[in-house]
């Protein structure tokens, strides 16, 4: 019995040995000195994984008298995370150096951080879920402040566990009184409570307390005080991590919980992830317009966009749980090849983040203004790019379900965040010619910038796919 249920988890029992095993290695041989190896080490066991589980996983299985589930859903969120981590940390390797941040602890921390995201995933209750968004969030806590010499990574790293430990309160919480109506921390017996009959006030207020933990988690309007600030302060890598694995294990755990746990309810659910979603879209579309560094400017980004998928996921059907996963996939796609850029840019020697540094900028070097008009382009959502049909995915879907109202917001939205996204792209075609930018970008930022601008202008065709596997996984989820 032991046995099958540890066989589900090998992905994530590999992924745990190969970090402590890591530290202990680099530990007792070059410390440091290892690091560079230790990362890509990291990123290939990240794919190999991402592999494994593509090939291997089949049908629906649960552990642990279901306490863990591995389902369609969950294996595509699982490789999502995977890969994107892969990229990261392939991407932010040399920016990593240059900082001289590059030490062994950040690949291993980002290891055992994906090993709580795929936990987070799985979860088929509520003791799983707090352990794997703990193993997630203790992890990203540390590396946000990896720059121990900047008061402002310090701070960073200082604001996010303070702000994260008040939101894993709300979730504990929330669920100590989902148990004690439920009698039961298993989704599946949670939901035969709230299927029983009419939602009890003590398990609805329950919910609302864990809503209000998981939004923290993807930043979602109003639980986003600690996005600006910790995208700022934390190093830029680090920075990059926090947009896209987390993002989607998040939202995956958020998708998990309302339909596994209570899928019987959509109405008492539907209304508080509306608004959410609705608060995060103008917020970040509002708020982003006067940023004048471009990592505060990914921030409300960030928030903005996470507002959309969570406008899916208020659908409360099928089709909307597929079209979270495809603009949560395209999403994470977009944030790689974008700070693939933010990664490489220099002045003098220097890194740079403010917004003027790209004055002028395609006069200089054409085929990356290029690119990055095409990801600025799509993360605005003009169509034919890839980033459209994620937009249209999510307002289809909240259509279907009668949310008109929601995606007419949603429309809205888009048209006012269009403006900071269309600010880049003018100033770096015709802002003023002054002296800007000078560093080079070395093999692997180069190719996530192209790769990902590429996915975005070719994706059109079929979206690699991408569409048919997320509506298989939401078919596993929403039953």
């Amino acid at each position: 019995m032991i046995g099958a249920d540890l066989t589900i988890l090998i992905p994530e029992i590999v992924l745990s040995v190969y970090a402590m095993a890591g530290l202990l290695f680099a530990v007792y041989t070059g410390k440091d000195g290892m690091a560079g190896l230790l990362t890509y080490a990291t990123a290939g066991l990240f794919v190999v994984m991402a592999f494994y589980i593509g090939v291997t996983g089949e049908g629906t299985r649960a552990a642990f008298g279901g306490m863990v589930i591995d389902d369609g859903f969950a294996r595509f969120a699982k490789i999502t995370i995977l890969l994107s981590a892969a990229a990261i940390l392939l991407i932010g390797k040399e920016a990593m150096e240059k900082s001289d941040l590059l030490r062994f602890e950040y690949p291993m921390l980002i290891a055992l951080a994906a090993v709580g995201m795929m936990i987070m995933v799985s979860a088929g209750d509520l003791i799983a879920l707090y352990m794997g968004l703990e193993l997630q969030s203790l992890s990203l806590y540390v590396i946000a402040a990896l720059r121990r010499d900047s008061v402002r990574s310090t701070e960073a790293g200082l604001k996010y566990f303070i702000l994260g430990a008040l939101s894993s309160g709300l979730l504990l919480y929330g669920s100590s009184l989902i148990y004690g109506y439920a009698g039961t921390t298993l989704f599946s017996g949670i939901i035969e409570t709230a299927m029983a009959g009419e939602m009890g006030l003590g398990l609805l207020i329950g919910l609302v307390f864990l809503m209000a933990g998981l939004a923290f988690k993807v930043s979602a309007a109003p639980f986003h005080m600690w996005t600006p600030d910790v995208y700022e302060g934390a190093p830029t890598p680090v920075t990059a991590f926090f947009a896209t694995a987390p993002k989607v294990a998040a939202m995956a755990l958020f998708a998990r919980v309302v339909h596994d746990a209570f899928g019987g309810a959509v109405g008492d659910w539907q209304q508080v992830l509306a608004f959410l979603a609705v608060f995060s879209m103008f917020l970040g579309a509002i708020a982003a317009i006067g940023q004048t560094d471009i990592k505060r400017l990914m921030a409300y980004s960030s928030i903005s966009h996470m507002g959309f998928a969570l406008m899916g996921l208020s659908a409360g059907t099928e089709q909307g749980v597929t079209a979270m996963l495809i603009y949560m996939a395209i999403y994470v796609t977009m944030n790689i090849g974008t700070f693939a850029f933010i990664l490489t840019m220099e002045k003098d020697g220097r890194h740079v983040t403010q917004i003027s540094a790209l004055n002028s900028f395609a006069s200089r070097e054409p085929l990356k203004a290029l690119a990055i008009l095409v990801l600025m382009f799509s993360l605005a959502g003009v169509p034919p790019l890839v980033g459209f049909f994620g937009k249209y995915a999510v307002l289809l879907a909240a259509v279907d379900a009668g949310l008109v109202w929601l995606a007419v917001a949603g429309v809205i939205a888009s048209v006012i965040g269009a403006y900071y996204y269309l600010r880049i792209v003018y100033l770096m075609y015709f802002g003023p010619d002054e002296e800007g930018l000078d560093g080079q970008m070395s093999l692997m930022p180069w190719v996530g910038l192209m790769a990902s601008a590429a996915i975005m202008l070719f994706g059109v065709i079929n979206l690699f796919g991408v569409d048919g596997l997320a509506e298989a996984a939401a078919a596993t989820l929403v039953r």
